[in-house]
C-alpha cells in the first residue's frame, strides 16, 4: 500500500449554483419582487456580519453561459451551519424563484506535500489564515471539481509517497508564478461528494484563468494524473450589483 499524504482541514465549504425562474420572476407582482428582493438583501446582510465577526465567509457571482445564472459560495465552521442556511435560504420567499441545479460540498484542504518542517498548524497564523480564508471580492471566479486519475500506470494513488511529493512541488511552483494575479483555494472532498477536489480560483482578470490552467495542463500531475468536471465562470456580484440584476 502506498504511503497516504496527510491533510489539514478548516472551513467546510458550499458552492450552490442557481438559475433564476425569469418566468415565474416576472408573472409576480411587483410586492411579491419587492418582498423577495428585500429578503434576498436581508441574507446577503447576515452572510456578511458572519464574515465581519469572522465566522466564515461568503462570494457571490454570476455566472456566464447557461450552467447557472449565480453562484453563492459559503465557509463555515460546520456542516450544520452549512445546512442550515442552505436550509433557511431555500425557505425563502426569493429561493422560490430560483432552481438550483448544481452544488458542490467540500471542505478547505491544505496537503502535507507543501508542509513547512516542524512548524505545529494550529500555532501558524499564515497557516491558519489558508484554512479560514475569507473569500476574495475579486471580478472573476472560477470554479471546476477534480480528480487524480487511477487507471493502469497512470494510478496517482500507487505513486510511491516521495514520487508524488516531487511531483507536487514543480506543480505548485506553476501556481506561484501566478501570485497576486490569482487567488486560489482548493477544497477536498474524497468522501463529501462525487469529485476529489473542487478548485476555485480568484482573479480580476479573467484571462489568467486560461493561462494558469493551460500552463498546467502541461506539467506532469495535470497531464498524466488530472480528470476535470466542468467549468463555471464569473463576475463579482456585490449586493447592489444583485439589486440590479433582478430588476425588471
Amino acid at each position: 500500500m502506498s504511503e497516504a499524504v496527510q491533510t489539514l482541514e478548516g472551513w467546510y465549504a458550499l458552492h450552490d449554483f442557481r438559475l433564476m425562474d425569469w418566468n415565474a420572476w416576472h408573472a409576480a407582482t411587483p410586492q411579491e419582487r419587492k418582498h423577495a428582493a428585500d429578503e434576498l438583501q436581508s441574507f446577503l446582510s447576515q452572510w456578511q456580519q458572519v464574515e465581519n465577526d469572522k465566522l466564515g465567509s461568503t462570494a457571490v457571482y454570476s455566472i456566464v453561459g447557461q450552467k447557472a445564472d449565480f453562484v453563492f459560495m459559503q465557509l463555515r465552521e460546520t456542516l450544520e451551519e452549512l445546512n442550515e442556511l442552505e436550509t433557511a435560504f431555500n425557505k425563502s420567499s426569493f429561493a422560490a424563484f430560483t432552481i438550483p441545479v448544481y452544488s458542490y460540498v467540500s471542505i478547505v484542504e491544505l496537503s502535507s506535500y507543501l508542509a513547512k518542517p516542524g512548524v505545529d498548524p494550529a500555532l501558524d497564523p499564515e497557516l491558519q489564515a489558508r484554512l479560514k480564508p475569507i473569500l476574495p471580492k475579486s471580478k472573476h471566479i472560477c470554479f471546476y471539481p477534480m480528480n487524480k486519475r487511477r487507471e493502469g500506470n497512470d494510478n496517482w494513488y500507487m505513486v510511491p509517497a516521495e514520487d508524488r511529493k516531487t511531483m507536487m512541488r514543480s506543480h505548485g511552483m506553476i501556481g506561484r508564478t501566478y501570485a497576486g494575479k490569482v487567488k486560489q483555494i482548493i477544497t477536498g472532498s474524497v468522501g463529501l461528494d462525487d469529485w476529489e477536489w473542487g478548485v476555485t480560483l480568484f482573479s480580476d482578470d479573467p484571462l489568467h484563468f486560461k493561462k494558469l490552467v493551460y500552463e498546467m495542463r502541461f506539467d506532469e500531475v495535470s497531464a498524466r494524473f488530472g480528470e476535470f468536471g466542468d467549468f463555471y465562470v464569473g463576475n463579482v456580484m456585490l449586493p447592489e450589483k444583485f439589486a440590479s440584476f433582478i430588476q425588471i
